[in-house]
C-alpha cells in the first residue's frame, strides 16, 4: 500500500512540474522570440545494484523540462531600427544577471540609461568579443543584416557613412547542446568542458526592423494545462482510495 501511495505521489509531483512549465509557456505567449519549454514525464531511476549501477523503477515517475522547442515563430515588420529578427537557427548572445552568457532570439533591442544595448528583458547584448555593446550617446543607431551596430552622428553631413560600433554576437544552435533553465534562458550546460560559451557564427544573419513572435501555440498550451490538472486530480484520487482500502483492511483485521 505504501508503494501505491508513493507511486501516486511521484506522479503528482510530475504533474505539478508540468503545470509550472505550461504556465510559463502561457505567460510568454506574447514575448518576442520566446521558445516554449518541452516537458517530459520519465520513469524515475534508483541506485539499487551492488555495483552502484542505475536500475529503472517503472512504478515511479519524475517530470522535467527536456529542452526548448526551437521551431520558428512568425516574423512581423515593426519599422523600428533596433528591432531584429534572427534568421535560421541562430541565437543572440546576452549577458546573464550573474555575469554568464545566455542565448535567446528576443530581438526587441534598445539603449539603456547606461548606454548599453539591451533587449526588452534588460539583458545587455554581447559583441563578438564577449563584452556588452556600448553605444555613443546622441548618435542615430541602426543594425545591419550581418548584426553590425551602426552609429551616425546627426550633425554630420548626410553623405557621411555610419561608423561600426560593434557586431552583435550571433551563435549557431546547430549541433550545440543547450539547456533551458527555470530562468527561461538557453545556456551551455555545466560540465561540458571548454569555456561554457558558443563561438560567434560569421554566417548568421538578422532582419532589421522586424521581430519574431513567440512560438507558443496558445490553444495547445491551454489543452496541456487541463491535461496536467486532470492528471494531478487522478493521482490524488488514487491516494484517497489507498487510504480507504487501508481503513477497510484495518476494520477486517479488528473483526478477527
Amino acid at each position: 500500500m505504501d508503494r501505491l501511495i508513493y507511486t501516486a505521489l511521484t506522479a503528482m509531483n510530475a504533474a505539478l512540474d508540468r503545470q509550472r512549465a505550461t504556465a510559463n509557456n502561457l505567460a510568454n505567449a506574447t514575448t518576442p522570440g520566446f521558445r516554449q519549454e518541452v516537458f517530459a514525464v520519465l520513469p524515475a531511476s534508483l541506485r539499487g545494484e551492488a555495483d552502484g549501477s542505475w536500475v529503472e523503477a517503472r512504478a515511479m515517475a519524475r517530470g522535467n523540462v527536456r529542452g526548448a522547442d526551437m521551431a520558428s515563430g512568425t516574423v512581423s515588420a515593426t519599422g523600428q531600427p533596433l528591432d531584429i529578427a534572427v534568421e535560421g537557427k541562430a541565437l543572440i548572445a546576452f549577458q546573464a544577471p550573474n555575469g554568464g552568457e545566455v542565448y535567446s532570439r528576443r530581438g526587441d533591442l534598445r539603449v539603456s540609461a547606461a548606454g548599453l544595448l539591451e533587449n526588452g528583458e534588460g539583458l545587455p547584448v554581447l559583441g563578438e568579443g564577449g563584452t556588452p555593446i556600448s553605444v555613443p550617446p546622441g548618435f542615430v543607431l541602426s543594425i545591419a543584416g550581418d548584426g553590425a551596430v551602426l552609429a551616425r552622428d546627426p550633425a554630420a553631413p548626410g553623405n557621411q557613412p555610419a561608423d561600426t560600433v560593434d557586431r552583435i554576437k550571433l551563435v549557431s544552435a546547430e549541433g550545440s547542446r543547450l539547456v533551458k533553465g527555470i530562468d527561461s534562458f538557453l545556456k551551455v550546460p555545466d560540465g561540458e568542458g571548454g569555456t561554457g560559451v558558443l563561438p560567434p557564427d560569421p554566417t548568421a544573419r538578422v532582419t532589421p526592423g522586424s521581430l519574431e513572435a513567440s512560438n507558443v501555440q496558445t490553444a495547445e498550451v491551454l489543452v496541456g494545462m487541463i491535461d496536467a490538472q486532470r492528471a494531478f486530480e487522478q493521482r490524488a484520487k488514487i491516494i484517497r482510495t489507498a487510504g480507504e482500502l487501508d481503513e477497510a483492511g484495518s476494520r477486517l483485521m479488528a473483526l478477527r
